[in-house]
């Protein structure tokens, strides 16, 4: 249960400064400024996943977090209870998924599971004006994984012939980075109509110029544009934890975090490493700041669509980077990414996008220091 981790955490969040920021009103939506030098963050997720009963075997996939990145994200640990007859944590092979697995036998009543994940937190914002003195290269095996099509980010075909056209006449990989960003950002619209976060089926996107979803379709759309100009990219997979400190409410969730799932983008520069990128938030923020309908000049977006090529607020919990998955155990379908919590009966898989008929909840909780 990653228990003696865990309780290690007792004693970092006691060390953990208050961020300067914390005592103050958040700032008005025309800020937007992520930075690491904000402080680490401590919060912790519950996740309770209540499934419902139908006679048989019934199985339930909750995604722990998984992203180890010393610059912004630590784990801090998972915790879990209920009245499961298996529960263990287990991993995607490729991608090193995490994710805790839980089993109930026929006639269980009531099956119920909860788990606590503890984790620590801070912006990232990448200083563009001070680039690596030497390049910097992925491992082989990363670069390859990174760069690879998926079943829903084929990097031929449409794919590749409009990431050639957005970035002809650019020079180096920065160039071609910004290119895809900034026409992500410009050709594509938000969706409130699409279930959760949309499903990510880029190809389908383009061949029928419907470039409109949420983050799981437009950030997939920016990973497979980069990978297919030679890019390596990866989506992360999360949810949010918090409100935006920068007054942003479409930029944030605190509390009930149950239909909060986020996904960002990456994509690996030779000067700079892994750089955060964001195009799907500049379009929430187009769509829902208030009055609404935004235009991309507005002073509420300008600051955001600056920002979100290099820099996140890190309000926000990252799964994992996996694509394609094979539920441990399941002979059911592969998941093409996992930031819900899944489950499944004999009578088949549960509707992950519908926390109130599968019964699960997400809370979050910010710890501070005393």
């Amino acid at each position: 249960m990653d228990r003696r981790h865990f309780l290690k955490t007792s004693a970092l969040a006691a060390s953990l400064a208050v961020p300067a920021w914390a005592a103050r009103a958040a700032a008005p939506a025309s800020t937007f400024a992520p930075s690491p030098g904000a402080g680490w963050r401590l919060f912790e997720v519950t996740s309770r996943v209540e499934p419902q009963q139908s006679g048989g075997l019934v199985r339930a996939w909750v995604p722990l977090p998984s992203m180890e990145e010393a610059e912004w994200f630590k784990p801090m640990g998972n915790l879990w209870s209920g009245n499961a007859s298996l529960m263990r944590e287990v991993r995607d092979p490729v991608y090193g998924a995490r994710m805790l697995y839980a089993e109930w036998a026929p006639g269980t009543a009531s099956p119920a599971l909860e788990v606590l994940s503890r984790f620590a937190t801070r912006d990232r914002a990448i200083d563009f004006s001070r680039p690596s003195a030497t390049p910097l290269a992925l491992p082989a095996a990363e670069h390859a994984l990174f760069t690879r099509a998926t079943e829903l980010l084929p990097t031929d075909g449409i794919v590749r012939e409009t990431a050639l056209q957005i970035t002809k006449g650019t020079q180096g990989d920065e160039a071609k980075a910004r290119a895809i960003y900034e026409w992500v950002v410009d050709n594509t619209s938000r969706n409130p109509g699409t279930r959760g976060c949309g499903l990510g089926d880029i190809k389908t996107m383009l061949e029928t110029d419907t470039l409109s979803g949420k983050c799981a379709d437009l950030n997939a759309l920016y990973v497979g544009l980069a990978r297919a100009a030679g890019l390596p990219a990866r989506d992360i997979y999360g949810v949010r934890v918090a409100d935006s400190r920068f007054g942003y409410k479409s930029l944030g969730k605190s509390g009930d975090i149950s239909k909060a799932q986020h996904c960002r983008a990456e994509v690996f520069l030779s000067r700079f490493g892994w750089v955060p990128v964001d195009p799907a938030d500049v379009r929430k923020v187009v769509l829902e700041e208030p009055p609404a309908n935004l235009a991309l000049n507005d002073p509420k977006v300008v600051p955001v669509r600056k920002q979100l090529f290099g820099a996140w607020e890190t309000n926000w919990l990252a799964y994992n980077d996996a694509h394609d998955l094979k539920l441990y155990g399941s002979a059911g379908p592969t998941v093409p990414f996992l930031m819900y919590p899944q489950g499944e009966s004999a009578a088949g898989r549960f509707d992950s996008l519908d926390p109130a008929a599968f019964r699960y909840t997400l809370t979050s909780r910010e710890i501070t220091a005393a």
